[in-house]
């Protein structure tokens, strides 16, 4: 399968366009702050949401429409969450779906709605009007192109944006996954304050298309942490038009399994791009955990390892302190023999191992700091029981981060 980077993210697969758009949904934002994507053709739809109980108004709106199987267009803006903000809130999501569905002449059910930003705010009233009178024209200046304007509209404390796309063979057509993503704080196991928006052109039903989001996400987005923090407007949600001609994925069959296996390439991609641009980080940590009795397991045993605060620190610091890895594989809840463990990193600077059986192994302090001294460092755990294999992603906890949100609203 052929991964590409940044070449056209949301609208590279066929019949789907974007744009950014600045509405004032945070006064103090000067850049854009509004995303619009469209497929000029119904979408079969799925979508995964934050599993925190305190649940914003846009995530509780989107997912009773996206219940129904079927979308056109996603809205997004960044600045405010819409979350804590009640009646007035879900009133003012339901005003930004009517707006874009109006412009387009599609249902309201079919237009699903995203917010990131500061949570406990309202809406400024003047940006629903801007969004309101200008709706028409937003819609009217989609375009290919825009996916530019449009994943950089999404953006919060992000430093860099984030896309990519992928294609592969199905039935002898070419079909085209693309997304963008914004995530860089407020992260952890089970997403994080995370948007990420998926389109393909591959012709799938419903209910497949939400199998393969929730496999996939399983053992991509699910397994990043960065602070430790679950947000309230976490979402991920994937439209599929249909256009690439392929004969509809109905069952898990062999297609079924081609898409899964590229979805989640992607995916992948998308998970490591949010977990290397978390607030204030210096090094994407990546934790690949073999030897366990599942993968499952395997992914537990490496989100507690990415997820731990002592872990994060270490990196910071270039210090090798392996024990805090075996400590954070031992309050995962998975069972594993610490006797069996060894653990070592690996990074461009080269590889170093640090523990064996369980116990120290004689080591180059001086290497060992060379290797964490990379911008990915890749933590090496084998539990040396069974089969199982899994991945986490997460970062470095730097001075930066605290200084990122000790002002956040400001």
């Amino acid at each position: 399968m052929k991964n590409e980077e940044s070449s056209g993210g949301v609208t590279a697969p066929a019949g789907f366009t974007a744009g950014g758009f600045r509405c004032g949904f945070k006064s103090s934002r000067a850049a854009n702050d509004t995303a619009l994507i469209v497929s000029r053709v119904p979408c079969t739809a799925a979508a995964v949401f934050t599993e925190n109980l305190v649940k914003a108004e846009p995530v509780k709106l989107s997912a009773q429409h996206v219940a129904g199987g079927k979308a056109q267009a996603v809205i997004a803006n960044a600045g405010n969450a819409n979350a804590c903000t009640g009646a007035q809130g879900r009133k003012n999501a339901l005003r930004m779906a009517r707006a874009v569905a109006g412009a387009l002449s599609v249902p309201e059910e079919e237009v699903l709605v995203c917010s990131t930003g500061v949570i406990g705010q309202q809406f400024p009233e003047t940006a629903l009007e801007t969004l309101e009178k200008n709706a028409a024209g937003f819609c009217a200046a989609l375009s290919r192109e825009g996916h530019t304007a449009a994943r950089e509209a999404i953006l919060t404390t992000d430093t860099v944006y984030k896309e990519s796309e992928i294609r592969f063979e199905l039935d002898g057509r070419t079909v085209t996954i693309g997304a963008m993503a914004k995530g860089s704080g407020m992260i952890h196991i089970n997403m994080g304050t995370m948007l990420a928006f998926v389109t393909t052109d591959c012709a799938i039903s419903a209910e497949m298309l939400d199998c393969a989001l929730r496999e996939s996400a399983a053992c991509t987005y699910n397994c990043v942490s960065v602070d430790g923090d679950t947000s309230t407007n976490d979402t991920l949600l994937i439209l599929a038009n249909g256009l690439a001609g392929n004969t509809p994925v109905t069952e898990k069959n062999a297609a079924y399994g081609k898409f899964l296996q590229a979805l989640t390439e992607l995916n992948t991609v998308m998970a490591r791009k949010i977990a290397a641009d978390g607030e204030g980080a210096t090094r994407l940590v990546e934790c690949l955990v073999t030897g366990a009795a599942s993968g499952e397991a395997a992914r537990t045993l490496a989100k507690s390892v990415v997820s731990s605060n002592l872990v994060k620190a270490a990196f910071y610091g270039r210090d090798a302190n392996w024990g805090r890895i075996l400590c954070a594989l031992g309050y995962s809840g998975v069972p594993f023999s610490p006797e069996s463990v060894r653990v070592s990193f690996r990074s461009a600077a080269g590889e170093i191992a640090v523990c064996e059986n369980g116990m120290p192994l004689p080591f180059d302090e001086q290497k060992a700091s060379s290797v964490l001294d990379r911008p990915e460092v890749l933590v090496l755990v084998d539990l040396g029981g069974g089969n199982g294999t899994g991945r986490a992603w997460g970062c470095d906890l730097t001075c930066e981060y605290v200084r990122i949100n000790g002002d956040y609203r400001s």
